[in-house]
Parts: C-alpha cells; structure tokens; sequence
C-alpha cells in the first residue's frame, strides 16, 4: 500500500497532524519510536494549554493519543532509519527492515537533551547522571542534587524535585537564569533550591555512582566541588535531524529550515513541524498547531499532484 501521507513523530506535532490528515480523508499512517515525545516527560504540571487549568504532560499527550485513535490513524511502534524519493515516492525504512511508501511525509521528530560533554558525564550515566527528572526523580529521595541549566527545563526540573530531594542546586553557566518569572518566582519560595549562577561544570565524579562535580565560579575564577549524588542535565534539546539531512536545508542548530506558511521544506512533499524545525517558539501548542497546518499542506500538495496526473 502507498500511503498518501507518513508521519515520523509521535509527539503533539505528530500526533495533531495524524488528526488533521484524518479530517481530510488523507491515507496517513504514523511512525515514531516514542509515542508522546517530550510532552510525556514534562516535569511539571502544564498551566498554558488551552482548554486545561492544570494537566500533566504524561495525562494531556493520553488525550491526544485517545483523540488519534478515535480517527483511525494507524500507528507503528519503530524507528526510521531511512528515507529515500524515488519517482516522486517517498520510501522509509524502518530498523525491522520493513519499507513504508508514501507520497508526502511530515517530519515531526522533535529533539534529544543536549549533552554537557565533560569528564564523569557519559561514565555515570544511569548511575547518578540523568536527563530526565520525571523517569528518574524519585531514585533521589531524600538526596542531594545538582540540576544543570538556568532555563525554564531547568527551573521547572527543581520544582519538581522538591518532592523528593533534600537539596537542590540549579547551576547556570550565565550571570542571570534565563527561565520565565513565573518559574523564577516559584524556585525563590523553596527553601531546598539554590541557584549558583557563573557556574562553569568542569567534572563529575564518582566511584560506582556520583559523588560530587566540581564547576569554576567564573565570577572570582575559583574552582569549586559540590557533594551530590545526582546530576539532571537541562541544557535545551539538539533537534533528530540527521536521518533528513540529505533532502532538507539545516541551519546553524541543525533545525530543518520551513516556509512558515506551508511547513514545506526544500523537497515537494516533504514537510516539518515542530521543534525539529527552525520555528523559534518551542511551545506544545505552536507544536500542535505547526502539525495542523503541516498536515493541511500535505492534502493540498496530494490535490495538486492528483489534477497534474489526471490532467
């Protein structure tokens, strides 16, 4: 069967997509390795979504998922290795070896945690290093932590662990946070977060598990060790463009560079949504909303193709 739309990625950009293709009567299917994408593992409650006072990420990206389901989008559980054009149809393989074709595909892949890439970082992962504070949060029960990274993942990380942790330390490598009032107001009323700003990480260390890390006070050029048994890092997300890379233009980040009309990329018929692309705004409903208007471009790109054909 040839699909009349793919979609790689399952998280809101993806799966909105998914609806909107099913709206307009397009054969679409779904492909992504993990369904919910960073939505899933949004640390904290989601207070700016439309619709919901207060909701979880894990409880909004269900909804989307029931919502999906109830239109009849069928969904494969498995990863892209492989995309290839060929007479105008897009071929995808996946790592079973199974090829899907289809005539227009949507990337929505969305992003991975960026890594610190110093010393201790890869030895200690999954001993005490994480990038993923709701799968590994409560491990640290009644610990010490370090959250590495002044941005909203970062702040919105600590008001997290408040729950667990006995002491929180948030190091930002700038002179000031970055993270929105809103975050900075709630981490100022815990008495467990501490914020070192002009914190340069240097090293993580430790035997079997982590033990402390050791950063530069840029501010007096000083180095100094903090007694951890954990360290979260939330330095932003690098986007999963590599498998496209050969039929898309990336710009300096690796961000797949769209018309932001039509989500187009340079290739007819290949189309990107979501914080894979270089939409500046990294939110979960201009997500959703480039996945709309990514999957309404699609069905016109299909109408247009078919009149070529039959005229």
């Amino acid at each position: 069967m040839i699909y009349d739309l793919a979609i790689l990625g399952g998280g809101p950009a993806g799966q909105t997509a998914g609806l909107y293709a099913a709206r307009q009567g397009l054969p679409a299917i779904l492909i992504t390795k993990n369904l919910g994408g960073q939505m899933a593992q949004k640390a904290v409650e989601i207070e700016n979504y439309p619709g919901f006072l207060k909701i979880s990420g894990l409880e909004l990206i269900q909804k989307f998922e029931e919502q999906l389901k109830s239109v009849g989008v069928p969904t494969i559980n498995e990863k892209a290795i492989e995309i290839i054009k060929k007479n105008e149809i897009f071929k995808i393989v996946l790592e079973s070896g199974e090829v899907i074709e289809s005539r227009s595909v949507i990337i929505a892949l969305g992003a991975e945690p960026r890594h610190l890439n110093v010393p201790g970082e890869k030895e200690l992962l999954g001993r005490g290093v994480s990038y993923c504070v709701t799968c590994d949060g409560p491990l640290f029960a009644g610990k010490d932590i370090a959250i590495i990274g002044g941005g909203n993942a970062g702040l919105e990380a600590a008001i997290f662990m408040q729950t667990y942790a006995s002491k929180i330390y948030i190091l930002e490598a700038g002179e000031k946070v970055k993270a929105d009032e809103d975050n900075q107001k709630k981490v100022s009323l815990s008495s467990k977060i501490e914020i070192i700003t002009s914190a340069e990480l240097k090293l993580i260390r430790g035997e079997n598990f982590v033990q402390d890390l050791v950063y530069i006070d840029k501010k007096t050029n000083q180095e100094k060790t903090l007694t951890i048994a954990g360290v979260f890092v939330q330095i932003g997300y690098a986007p999963n463009s590599e498998l496209i890379k050969d039929w898309v233009d990336l710009n300096e980040k690796q961000e797949i560079i769209i018309d932001p009309k039509t989500m187009q990329t340079k290739t007819a018929g290949l189309f990107a949504a979501g914080d894979i692309t270089d939409e500046p705004v990294k939110q979960i409903i201009v997500a959703a909303g480039a996945g709309a208007k990514a999957a309404l471009s699609a069905y016109n790109y299909i109408q247009k193709t078919n009149e070529q054909f039959f005229n």
